[in-house]
């Protein structure tokens, strides 16, 4: 019985490692096969979905916005002189920088509902915005789900902006209120025969507005970098469907 033990252990050890480089044959060549409409389809979403689920999330975390410098809101250029006079009182830096806090702090909330907007027009992708994604540069993806989902990301971001700029800062001036009687005043001068002799431009700036687009500058920023990644990155590609679909790119 013990003689047929071993050519029997021997046998199946075998057979084991024949299955297992035929596995891993049949990955290899899996991964090179010419890619089907519906491969490119599923990896792209894929790939768009796990780019949205990552951008969404590190943005909506704390200091998301508020501790990225590349990203971090700031007010407007036109608010330096508001900047400046508030910073010369006591405790005006602390004012400044609780306005910018806080509309960091909104974009941070706002950041946490996108990763459903941007699923939602993941599901919707025809095939040629697959292909032309997948053939495209290295920010496609990004550049599709801009298109597709902006509005609907300002009509989320904007009242949350909003809020935050209205609410008071010192006695009963909020952020939005310094603005308008900054942009009030100016714009009354420029308009004036002295102001219109020397040059001098009209601020239009809608401050809710600005705020609003840039906390979309950022998100954005962020998509584009998680998409570079799965595009670049092998080690970003954590399933077999990115592997093939991106895959078929490196040699490009």
């Amino acid at each position: 019985m013990k003689k047929l033990i071993l050519p029997l252990i021997l046998t199946v050890s075998i057979i084991l490692s024949a299955c297992a480089e035929l596995l891993t044959t049949f990955q290899s060549v899996a991964t090179t096969l010419p890619l089907t409409e519906a491969e490119v389809v599923q990896g792209l979403k894929e790939a768009l979905k796990t780019g949205a689920r990552n951008s969404s999330g590190r943005l909506a975390a704390e200091n998301g916005y508020f501790g990225d410098e590349i990203i971090k809101i700031l007010l407007p250029e036109e608010a330096k002189i508001i900047v400046e006079n508030i910073s010369k009182i006591p405790g005006g830096d602390k004012l400044v920088n609780d306005v910018i806090l806080r509309i960091n702090r909104a974009a941070e909330d706002a950041a946490k509902e996108v990763a459903p907007i941007f699923i939602n027009s993941v599901t919707q992708m025809s095939i040629s915005d697959a292909f032309g994604i997948l053939n495209g540069g290295d920010d496609a993806a990004t550049q599709y789900l801009s298109r597709t989902t902006y509005s609907e990301l300002v009509d989320l971001y904007s009242p949350k902006i909003r809020a935050s700029v209205e609410k008071d800062i010192v006695g009963n001036i909020s952020t939005q209120d310094s603005w308008d009687a900054l942009t009030g005043k100016w714009n009354q001068f420029a308009k004036s025969l002295a102001g219109r002799l020397a040059g001098m431009q009209t601020v239009e700036t809608d401050l809710g507005d600005y705020l609003t687009h840039k906390a979309l500058d950022g998100m954005f920023i962020k998509v584009a970098e998680e998409e570079f990644k799965i595009r670049k990155d092998i080690n970003a590609r954590v399933s077999p469907i990115l592997k093939k679909v991106f895959g078929s790119l490196d040699n490009k």
